[in-house]
């Protein structure tokens, strides 16, 4: 494909929004926060402030690595 013909831009400008989609997509929902537990590392969600935390079983991996490096 050469650079001066018109498939390039077009390409560049699909691949581009088909990557705005897949992240708007994987987002979570504006009202539901993703928080990390600091004393677990494990990952919970908040839909009110101040409302029950819902665990997801995951971890943070970074959380995870700072806490096995403190004293």
């Amino acid at each position: 494909m050469d650079i001066s013909s018109r498939r390039l831009p077009l390409a560049i400008i699909a691949i581009l929004l088909a990557i705005l989609v897949v992240q708007y997509v994987a987002s979570p929902a504006p009202n539901q926060s993703r928080l990390i537990d600091p004393m677990t590392c494990e990952i919970y969600s908040q839909v009110e402030p101040g409302g029950a935390r819902e665990y997801s079983g995951e971890f943070d991996q970074k959380c995870v690595d700072l806490r096995e490096l403190a004293p």
